[in-house]
């Protein structure tokens, strides 16, 4: 118990010590705050193996004739069904995840390049009534 109110007793004359000279004073500017990197969807291992769902636990979906990287070919009444996840005006890309303008001018979320989508067939987390093979829509995945 000794040894511990000696080491409190240093660390705060230190303390002390480093404030009268300056260090850590008022005049001192605060640091600047961490950036948000915060991944707008994150992966779930399922039956079927892993795949992206949004923060909410929605499956998150790709479209085939995305083929850019730079723009979304689900514009429109495409949107009705198939919901772009959206990116603030701030967004910045982190990671596999991209940013992309939308024809709307809005911003949405890309995975290694492809724009990703929620399915508006799908109700609750873990749904995938959105995977249309036909047409062209995958679930996406990790890696993919």
């Amino acid at each position: 118990m000794f040894k511990f109110l000696i080491a409190a007793a240093a660390v705060a004359l230190s303390t002390v010590h480093a404030l009268a000279n300056g260090h850590g004073g008022g005049d001192a500017a605060p640091p600047p705050k961490p950036e948000a990197t915060t991944a707008p969807a994150k992966v779930v291992l399922t039956k079927q193996g892993p795949k992206l769902v949004d923060l909410k636990g929605m499956t998150l979906y790709y479209y085939e004739r995305d083929t850019t990287g730079k723009t979304s070919n689900c514009n429109g009444k495409c949107t009705e069904s198939w919901m772009p996840l959206p990116a603030t005006a701030d967004a910045k890309a982190i990671g596999d995840f991209t940013v992309i303008s939308r024809n709307d001018g809005s911003r949405m979320w890309a995975y290694r390049y492809r724009p990703l989508y929620t399915s508006a067939a799908d109700k609750t987390p873990g749904d995938v009534n959105g995977n249309a093979t036909t047409l062209q829509w995958r679930v996406a995945r990790p890696g993919e």
